[in-house]
């Protein structure tokens, strides 16, 4: 395994994160936002809906390093 094919699968997983509607299935399966109430959580549930909430905003610079990577893909196989 190579560093680029870790860097690969790293934004494959995060490209998965992404795309995870918190309205029609996180939030239905009591991994909504909303639900963890205010101030610092500290469990592990708390911590990756955090997480999941985070990784939203990575939608943009998502798409940016989707673009170079089919780039890549295709120019070097």
């Amino acid at each position: 395994m190579t560093l680029w094919q870790l860097l690969e699968a790293i934004l494959m997983i995060t490209n998965a994160l992404a795309i995870l509607n918190e309205d029609r299935f996180l939030a239905p399966n009591g991994w909504g936002f909303g639900e963890m109430g205010s101030g610092r959580v500290t469990t592990i549930k708390g911590q990756i809906v955090g997480l999941l909430h985070a990784v939203q905003y990575l939608r943009v610079p998502l798409v940016a390093l989707n673009s170079i990577v089919i780039v890549m893909k295709v120019l070097f196989g």
